[in-house]
């Protein structure tokens, strides 16, 4: 009797527990993995096991603690032949929004830049997980891990951790959305743990040594400006390495100071508890316009940061991550020479003002050390005289050129330009292919041009018929900056009937990644855009890449606010014979624009390249073939074509690459009545690359 007792007593118990236990573990659905695709996933009482090949005969393997009361990683690890190393136990993702106001209103809405969020009341919150339901997701080669229940003040969504086969790289995302309108949002994020899994971290130096702290109890945070975006933190067995998306991590400033974008430690901003190591934003930026990231209501927003694993140890995994950004730097392509514009560096100001200088300046080291090849200035956009008086202009624009000749030999280039402003509307850049001396302003009683004994041809410009027949004159270019925001808000939009934008001497406008939105796909949505408007139009428009940046030198963040243009060049200018072919190339559009991640080294839509017209053939179909070149996982690629009416868009899927690729790709499409064609690409990290445009007869 009394055996019976105690029987009906554990079954009593057990009747009582069981519910509480089911409650707490979360219900996985598998029925969107596919197995076939080289992952495995499997559930082992309340643990998800997700493995994936990570290249070179490695595995990765992941851990999800399906018990709502811990954390949310229970261990992540590397290894080959069935014998895994433990990277760390017992992590969670720790991402926190702190979420502004945008201003909608005073100027052009969600293309705003000269916002004042930073400096409005703002709150700050940490993605909290509930987990609620788990789902498996094949998508190509990826696998994502879904966790749903994942809130932040008006903000909810789901803890997303994407797998990539053939690579040990992982991408951890808080997904987010919100109903709630005219929001702006920074994020920091990282992994933290209740223990203390590192032994020690790594990083680099911005002087690129390689530097290490060991761990120990502390409870403080350290943040630090490092080279590369990248912490490590190393176990007892294996390594793991913390850094964002290259390019999209960084929101939009006017100076791309190094703003110490790493941290670690304890209870990070108080609202973290527990160890952590992970990626930062300062909330002040660069103490200018700080706009952060949109944030329009009911949009996935995507609060990411990439994972690599590693079993090596002492930091060598940093060169793992380099590799994904070629070190840094542009890679060179035959036939392509790197150009990069729009930059307000003052540096004649600093000569005229007697400013200490080096031999080469740090924005030259910075520069050369990327690996760009040209760099087109704006100089005169706070110092300088450029409506005179011309006694200060000439001199100016004398040392202008003079420096320009100086900094330039080897394999660079330094080009003088300037942003006007001025005659036209809007913002502007131009370009000459040789030194002009030119003022912009003219008296009545004052002549166009004139022969002068010290500065050679000097002209006055006093209106935008002038400056258009400058531009003729002296064969020079000139194309909206930033379009359709800050001080280009309404154009090129507002003078595309004017004769001097149907010129042959406008070039179109410049592409940067501006404004930062974490939903899209892609950056730079708002002057990819003006580039089909513009194609349907009726001109033949192209759009070069701009960074539209400040001071710089060589420990600053430049790679992550940086993009290019490859010029189809066959060699590099002198600086004293001139630059007419870089000229050539931007007017005849035969360049493609970059991130630097994803290259294209060719693209024929017929046998036509980019600039040039073809036809399509009886049935409306052209041939496109384009050879690309990725580091990460490539996403999508779209051919946007436009009937001078309509724009669109035809999105082909790609994730089913693998990390580090070349790859021919050729697409049979219909383009009946379509007037033009262009391709763009992008990977993982939104960072891409696009193609100038094909007419089509």
């Amino acid at each position: 009797m009394l055996i019976l007792k105690e029987m009906r007593q554990i079954v009593i118990l057990v009747l009582c527990v069981l519910p509480t236990w089911l409650q707490a573990q979360v219900p996985v659905d598998l029925k969107g993995f596919d197995k076939k695709k080289g992952a495995q996933a499997t559930v082992d009482g309340d643990k998800l096991l997700v493995e994936w090949p990570a290249g070179k005969s490695e595995s990765g393997r992941v851990t999800i603690d399906l018990n709502k009361s811990q954390p949310l990683i229970s261990s992540l690890q590397i290894g080959a032949n069935a014998k895994f190393k433990t990277i760390a136990d017992h992590l969670d993702p720790a991402i926190i929004l702190t979420v502004g106001k945008r201003d909608l209103v005073s100027q052009n809405g969600w293309n705003i830049f000269f916002d004042k969020t930073a400096y409005l009341p703002h709150n700050s919150y940490p993605v909290t997980l509930d987990k609620s339901a788990v789902k498996v997701v094949t998508s190509g080669s990826q696998t994502e891990i879904i966790v749903s229940g994942a809130t932040a003040g008006s903000f909810t969504g789901s803890i997303n951790l994407t797998l990539y086969n053939g690579s040990p790289l992982m991408n951890v995302a808080a997904v987010m959305s919100t109903m709630v309108d005219s929001l702006a949002v920074i994020y920091d994020a990282g992994l933290v743990s209740k223990q203390t899994p590192w032994e020690k971290l790594f990083w680099s130096d911005t002087e690129n040594y390689i530097r290490n702290a060991k761990v120990s109890k502390m409870d403080t945070v350290e943040m630090m400006a490092v080279k590369y975006r990248t912490i490590i933190g190393q176990s007892k067995e294996a390594s793991l390495a913390v850094f964002p998306a290259p390019h999209q991590y960084f929101y939009p400033l006017d100076n791309c100071y190094n703003l110490e974008h790493i941290w670690y430690g304890q209870n990070y901003r108080n609202l973290v508890p527990g160890f952590g190591i992970g990626i930062r934003h300062d909330l002040l930026g660069d103490r200018r316009w700080v706009p952060w990231f949109n944030a329009p209501p009911n949009t996935q927003q995507r609060y990411n940061f990439f994972c690599l694993l590693s079993s090596e140890k002492d930091g060598k995994v940093l060169e793992k991550v380099k590799e994904f950004t070629h070190n840094d730097t542009y890679e060179p392509l035959p036939g392509y020479y790197t150009m990069s514009s729009h930059f307000h560096q003052e540096h004649v100001d600093d000569v005229l003002t007697k400013k200490p200088l080096p031999e080469m300046p740090g924005f030259v080291k910075a520069f050369r050390n990327t690996g760009i090849n040209i760099v087109h200035l704006a100089e005169f956009h706070g110092p300088g005289s450029p409506r005179g008086p011309e006694a200060k202009r000439w001199p100016e624009l004398k040392t202008m050129f003079s420096e320009c000749a100086r900094l330039s030999g080897g394999n660079f280039l330094l080009l003088p330009g300037e942003e006007p402003n001025n005659f036209l509307g809007g913002h502007w850049m131009n370009i000459f292919p040789k030194p002009v001396y030119w003022l912009m302003s003219r008296e009545k009683d004052q002549p166009f041009v004139e022969e002068t004994k010290e500065y050679g041809k000097v002209y006055r410009i006093g209106n935008k018929e002038e400056m258009l027949k400058l531009l003729e004159l002296e064969n020079g270019l000139a194309w909206t900056a930033h379009a359709r925001t800050k001080g280009s808000t309404g154009f090129p939009d507002k003078y595309k009937d004017e004769a001097f934008y149907k010129s042959d001497r406008f070039l179109g406008a410049a592409w940067k990644a501006m404004p930062a939105d974490l939903s899209q796909p892609k950056l730079g949505k708002r002057v990819l855009d003006l580039m089909d408007d513009m194609a349907n139009w009726g001109q033949k428009k192209y759009v070069i890449a701009e960074a539209d940046l400040f001071r710089i030198e060589p420990n600053y963040e430049l790679y992550g606010h940086l993009n290019v243009n490859y010029l189809q060049l066959d060699e590099l200018p002198r600086f004293e014979e001139g630059w007419q072919p870089i000229l050539d190339v931007m007017r005849k559009g035969k360049f493609f624009v970059s991130t630097g991640e994803v290259l294209l080294p060719s693209f024929k839509v017929n046998n036509a390249g980019a600039g040039e017209v073809t036809k399509v053939d009886a049935k409306g179909n052209v041939d496109i073939n384009l050879n690309v070149k990725w580091t990460f996982p490539l996403n999508r690629a779209e051919i946007i074509s436009g009937d001078g009416k309509e724009i669109f868009h035809d999105v082909i899927n790609l994730n089913d690459t693998e990390a580090f690729g070349q790859k021919d790709f050729r697409f049979t499409q219909n383009l009946k009545n379509r007037k033009w064609v262009r391709i763009e690409v992008w990977d993982v990290a939104s960072n891409g690359a696009f193609t100038q445009i094909v007419w089509l007869e």
